[in-house]
């Protein structure tokens, strides 16, 4: 039986992961000073030049800012940081995911609209074999990444790149803790006739009853995958 891959990281790589669950938690407050570098770097036994690659890494994230004269200070991650922290957010902290979901449904019922209004013959095609997919998938895990595949052919469908960005961001977001949260996707037939609806309404360019049938698929998938959460929580 194969095992699972090993995961090779860096000094830098540890280091960074440290510091940004220090920031993301509030261990580092957002306003405050790191120590100077020659003290960080020894409190965490690194060099000052790993210290930097990792420093360097976290501004360009938007959680730090150097400053020549001032020094590095955290900064206010909600203010500064884009949607690429979404899915380090729901690793620190699980109720991010009521965040995404509620977000994904807003989006997703206004890619669909447009993707309604855009698609072409094509695309449908495209759409209605991405639903296959599903549909085919041998298990509930294959369902579930092949129901991702969906989502952002439908974002592709709009015609819209940023759209498609955001779909990808959305999914990065919840992708990585998908293992507890397979209930809508356990019978993959069944995850393919639902999905299927949202996506017979946008090939057949219906935008109201594309972007309607988008935001109940996202309200009934959230609630299954909440529930799987809250029972996986128990059980730990």
């Amino acid at each position: 039986m194969p095992g699972e891959a090993i995961v090779r990281q860096s000094v830098v790589d540890v280091l960074e992961e440290r510091l940004r669950t220090s920031i993301l938690d509030g261990t580092l407050a957002p306003g405050s000073l790191l120590p100077p570098e020659r003290e960080l770097a020894a409190s965490y036994g690194v060099t000052r030049t790993t210290l930097k690659h990792a420093l360097s890494r976290l501004e360009q994230a938007g959680l730090l800012r150097t400053r020549h004269g001032v020094g590095t200070r955290v900064l206010d991650f909600l203010r500064s940081g884009g949607v690429d922290l979404l899915p380090l957010l729901v690793g620190q902290d699980g109720r991010w995911l009521s965040d995404v979901f509620e977000a994904r449904r807003a989006i997703g019922g206004i890619i669909a609209r447009k993707a309604a209004s855009q698609c072409k013959t094509s695309q449908g095609v495209r759409l209605r074999a991405a639903v296959d997919t599903v549909a085919n998938a041998s298990d509930p895990a294959g369902a579930q990444l092949a129901e991702a595949e969906v989502h952002r052919e439908l974002a592709r469908a709009t015609g819209n790149r940023v759209y498609l960005l955001l779909t990808n961001t959305l999914l990065n977001a919840y992708l990585p803790v998908r293992h507890v949260m397979s209930t809508p996707f356990a019978d993959p037939a069944a995850a393919a006739d639902r999905i299927g609806q949202v996506v017979e309404a946008v090939a057949n360019r219906e935008v109201e009853d594309a972007g309607r049938a988008a935001e109940e698929y996202f309200r009934l998938t959230a609630q299954e995958m909440t529930a799987d959460l809250k029972k996986h929580a128990r059980r730990r």
